[in-house]
């Protein structure tokens, strides 16, 4: 049964647009009934405004904190914070070249160059300082936060110029083969996504310390981490880097367990963890995330087709799978046209969202997430994403006006 519910909403997507409606969001999902708000990355998007591409593994998007706060004075984000910043201030001066286009000694950081470069760290300390005060806002009201881990990152990002050794990359520091995933119910011709793949023997010989760090950043931002993807720990659909779409490309076997076991030291605890296993997922994947007490997810619309087997049917849902109606990924449900079997119909004087969000709330999974755009029964238009596509996705913003009341207490404290 439910014991913990909340809402899938994108800080771009609040009215400001910005972290300024942060606390007044929190309260409405406190007031609400819920504990929990996920959103997607905070790290800054890609020109497509893809938070799922970003040039920063560890950067939070500047532009998301308005206020003129303090900076955070902590010396716990030394790993990344300098290497973001000469990035950053580089790629202004080079006009928005990316890292392989620009001269030699920038492009192979020789240490004499890079000493000249000006560097300026106060906005993203100023954004820590800020996001601190609302994690403790949000603790407060009893609101745990869930952040997103995109698998992958962008070519041209602070990470692989930093660290070329860590990616699969030529001499020159060009890809071979790029990431993505084959033909499936998302897309026909696959996904290519371009980001670039890891070299897992490189990480394995430092010890794994990049994605140590990376986790542990993830979590002084939130309580709960979501892991885009998973089933590339696994193994990668490797694209070369030429081909106009995804269905040439070949699997690469991932890091398993070894990599996960990394997390989890730093995590302390597989609660802390989500696992996207969604897709045309191998029974090796779900075996390794079981593996590691991981909770996975399932999404009600894609339950009331297929086999009677299928993991995202209600009734086959299991506690450790986090249930959602939908995702970023997906349609909004009002839009999405199901006719769910005569043993989960329409409720009587319900619409198909709230018939949803009630089969949600009262499965056997002990989370159930709600993208707001189905809290608030919206159509096509305020879709998030649409997977394979670069134009009119990241959009989707609501006012304050249009936000219902609704109620997600769990029913166990509802009844």
């Amino acid at each position: 049964m439910v014991q913990y519910t909340g809402v899938l909403c994108h800080l771009t997507s609040l009215p400001s647009g910005n972290l300024d409606d942060a606390e007044q969001f929190i309260d409405i999902l406190a007031k609400s009934g819920a504990t929990v708000w996920q959103m997607l990355p905070i790290t800054p998007p890609d020109e497509h405004n893809s938070p799922y591409s970003s040039p920063s593994a560890f950067a939070a998007w500047c532009e998301l904190n308005q206020s003129d706060c303090q900076l955070d004075t902590s010396d716990e984000d030394e790993y990344w914070l300098d290497d973001w910043a000469l990035y950053e201030a580089i790629k202004k001066q080079q006009g928005g070249a990316p890292w392989y286009e620009w001269p030699t000694e920038l492009r192979e950081r020789e240490p004499a160059t890079l000493s000249k470069v000006i560097i300026n760290t106060d906005c993203q300390r100023q954004f820590n300082y800020r996001w601190n005060q609302l994690r403790q806002y949000a603790t407060s009201k009893g609101i745990s936060l869930i952040g997103d881990l995109p698998l992958y990152i962008a070519h041209d990002s602070a990470d692989v110029w930093a660290h070329r050794e860590l990616f699969q990359l030529d001499a020159n520091g060009m890809p071979t083969v790029v990431a993505g995933v084959p033909p499936d119910y998302f897309s026909e011709e696959g996904q290519k996504w371009g980001t670039v793949l890891y070299d897992w023997d490189a990480h394995r010989a430092e010890g794994w310390q990049w994605w140590r760090q990376r986790m542990a950043r993830l979590l002084r931002q939130f309580d709960i981490v979501r892991i885009d993807h998973f089933r590339g720990f696994d193994s990668a659909w490797a694209i070369p880097a030429d081909d106009e779409n995804a269905r040439h490309g070949q699997w690469q076997e991932g890091p398993k367990d070894e990599l996960l076991e990394q997390l989890l030291d730093i995590a302390k605890s597989p609660r802390c963890i989500i696992a996207e296993d969604l897709g045309i997922i191998p029974p090796a994947v779900i075996e390794l995330r079981k593996r590691h007490q991981l909770e996975g997810m399932a999404v009600l619309q894609f339950g009331f087709e297929g086999s009677p087997e299928n993991s995202n049917r209600p009734n086959n849902i299991q506690a450790d799978q986090v249930v959602y109606t939908g995702t970023h990924d997906n349609d909004t449900t009002a839009s999405w046209g199901i006719s769910p079997p005569k043993e989960f119909s329409i409720m009587e004087g319900k619409s198909v969202c709230q018939t949803l969000i009630n089969i949600a709330l009262n499965c056997n999974s002990g989370m159930a997430i709600i993208p707001l755009q189905d809290i608030m029964e919206l159509g096509t238009s305020a879709r998030m994403n649409v997977p394979g596509t670069t134009f009119g996705n990241w959009k989707w913003q609501f006012q304050w006006q249009d936000l219902p009341s609704f109620n997600l207490s769990p029913p166990s404290s509802s009844s």
